[in-house]
C-alpha cells in the first residue's frame, strides 16, 4: 500500500508539472514545482517505508537541523566559502585571464604552457589537497590555493580559445584601420572572448566549491563546510550533514547564476544569448 500511495502521488504531481511547464508562467514556475515534487516524494518515501535517517533523513528533518545549527553553519560558510572559494576563485581566474594574454601573444609559451596545465588539471585533488595543506597549514590560505590550482586551467584554455575565435578578415581590417595590437586586443580579441571567458568563470564557481570543501578533510579550524561534514559524518549526524550541503549547493547555485546574469548583461550581442528570457 505504501508504494502504491507514493506512486499516486507521484502520478498526480507529474500530472501538474506537465501542465504548469505548458502555461504561460511555466518558465519560472515548473523549476520550482518539480523542485518540490521532488522534496513532497522525498518526504513520503522516509516516512512511508521508515528509512533510518543515517541511510537518509526527511527534508523535514534536514529542515530542523539547518534552522538549529544556522549559527554554525554560517560560520563554516565563511570560512569555505568567503575565505577559501572565493578569494581562490578570484586568483585562479585573474591568473587565468593574465596568462592567457601572454600565451596568446606566444607560439612559444602556448606550446610550453598548455601542456603543463593540462597535466596539472589532470592531477587527482584528493591527492594535491594534503600537499597543499601541509604547504600552506591549515587556515584558509591552503583552501585557496586548492582552488587556484582547479580553476586556473580552465579558465586558461577558455580565454586562450576566445582570444582565438576572430576571423582574417577582422584581424585584416583592423590593420587596414591602422589599430596598434594593444587595440586589436582591446576592440576585437577581448570582446570576441567575452562568452569563452564567462564559459571558464561558470566552470570555476563549481570548482572553487567543490576544491575548498574536499581541502577541509585534510586539514581545517575547527570550522568550515567540509570540516562539518566530516565531522558529523563521523559522528552519523545525517541531517547536519544534509543541512551543509544544502548550504553549498544553495551557494553554489546563487554563485554560477551571478555569473551568468552578468554574463548575459555584457555578451547579450552574442548568438548564444539571444532569445533567451
Amino acid at each position: 500500500m505504501s508504494g502504491l500511495a507514493l506512486l499516486g502521488v507521484w502520478a498526480a504531481l507529474w500530472a501538474a508539472n506537465v501542465r504548469v511547464a505548458r502555461s504561460a508562467i511555466g518558465s519560472w514556475a515548473a523549476p520550482l514545482l518539480f523542485g518540490l515534487t521532488l522534496l513532497i516524494l522525498w518526504e513520503m518515501a522516509t516516512r512511508l517505508f521508515d528509512i533510518p535517517a543515517v541511510i537518509l533523513p526527511a527534508p523535514t528533518s534536514i529542515a530542523v537541523a539547518l534552522t538549529q545549527n544556522a549559527e554554525t553553519l554560517r560560520g563554516d560558510w565563511i570560512q569555505t566559502v568567503f575565505k577559501g572559494a572565493f578569494g581562490g576563485w578570484l586568483m585562479g581566474c585573474a591568473a587565468g585571464i593574465a596568462t592567457a594574454l601572454l600565451v596568446a601573444r606566444s607560439d612559444f609559451l602556448r606550446r610550453g604552457l598548455l601542456p603543463v596545465g593540462n597535466f596539472v588539471a589532470a592531477l587527482p585533488i584528493v591527492g594535491t589537497a594534503p600537499i597543499l595543506v601541509m604547504w600552506f597549514g591549515f587556515g584558509w590560505e591552503s583552501k585557496a590555493a586548492v582552488v587556484v590550482v582547479m580553476v586556473f586551467f580552465p579558465v586558461l584554455v577558455n580565454t586562450v580559445a576566445g582570444l582565438a575565435d576572430t576571423t582574417a578578415m577582422q584581424r585584416d581590417l583592423m590593420r587596414t584601420y591602422g589599430a596598434a595590437p594593444r587595440q586589436e586586443l582591446r576592440y576585437l580579441k577581448a570582446v570576441a572572448a567575452l562568452p569563452f571567458i564567462f564559459n571558464g568563470l561558470k566552470i570555476a564557481t563549481t570548482l572553487a566549491l567543490i576544491g575548498a570543501i574536499v581541502a577541509e578533510f585534510f586539514g581545517s579550524p575547527t570550522y568550515g563546510i567540509g570540516f562539518r561534514i566530516s565531522t558529523e559524518v563521523g559522528r552519523l549526524n545525517l541531517p547536519v550533514v544534509w543541512a551543509a550541503i544544502v548550504v553549498a549547493a544553495i551557494t553554489g547555485s546563487l554563485w554560477y547564476g551571478a555569473i551568468a546574469l552578468l554574463e548575459k548583461r555584457l555578451t547579450f550581442w552574442h548568438p548564444s544569448q539571444r532569445g533567451r528570457a
